[in-house]
């Protein structure tokens, strides 16, 4: 039996749902809010309920055929992503930018040449590098690293990473938005080039899952419906 993954709560899970009653699929929870449990009518799958940050792990084990997530939490939490699973659809919801943003005050820094340019003075003036606060350490060090970015060190943020440049323990941010009104809020600005990922929900297909002949079989249904 295929195995799907797909979001416990919220949001998520209620367009997910849709998603895939659009197509056929009738999936619902059981019981109560609090039972990580349900069922799917249309084809030989077995739900399986899980947060969308663990989703990319269970992939990756190989412990769920397809999973819904979204890409950035993909990309940021598996090592070679793309070895590893590999996308099947992108679903039209939950669209979130993970992007670089720096306080509006800095009126000279609208560029990722800006902001290189920025490290290296402030590290110059106060003996350390600029910080820059993110959940995003991988899919954020990479992107800096292709545009030629140094002098910077990433600080973990836990919390509301918008805040970070206000309490000041950070000078800049890399965090997902997708209104930038919490952005505006505390007077921060986008750079003109510092969009890092363009995220979405998406289907994932695990690559080392156990593809037996039943499992494909089912796959290719899918495949069928989502064409």
């Amino acid at each position: 039996m295929l195995r799907l993954g797909v979001p416990s709560k919220g949001r998520l899970m209620d367009k997910t749902f849709d998603w895939f009653g659009k197509r056929g699929l009738t999936l619902t929870r059981s019981g109560s809010d609090r039972e990580y449990a349900g069922h799917v009518e249309g084809a030989d799958i077995a739900l399986v309920m899980l947060s969308a940050g663990e989703i990319p792990r269970e992939l990756a084990a190989g412990r769920i055929h397809l999973g819904v997530t979204g890409s950035d939490l993909v990309r940021e939490r598996l090592t070679r992503w793309d070895t590893r699973v590999k996308a099947l659809a992108p679903m039209g919801f939950g669209h979130a930018d993970l992007i670089l943003a720096v306080p509006k005050v800095w009126i000279d820094v609208d560029t990722l040449d800006d902001l290189d340019a920025a490290c290296a003075q402030f590290r110059a003036t106060h003996g350390h590098r600029l910080r820059i606060a993110t959940k995003y350490h991988r899919l954020v060090r990479d992107f800096l690293r292709q545009n030629g970015v140094a002098d910077y060190q990433l600080v973990d943020s836990q919390g509301a990473t918008e805040g970070t440049v206000l309490n000041h323990t950070a000078e800049a941010i890399a965090d997902i938005t997708s209104t930038g009104e919490t952005m505006r809020a505390n007077h921060l600005k986008v750079l003109d080039d510092g969009l890092i990922h363009a995220s979405q929900a998406t289907l994932f297909r695990a690559l080392d899952a156990p593809w037996d002949k039943a499992a494909k079989a089912v796959l290719e249904d899918l495949r069928e419906r989502l064409a």
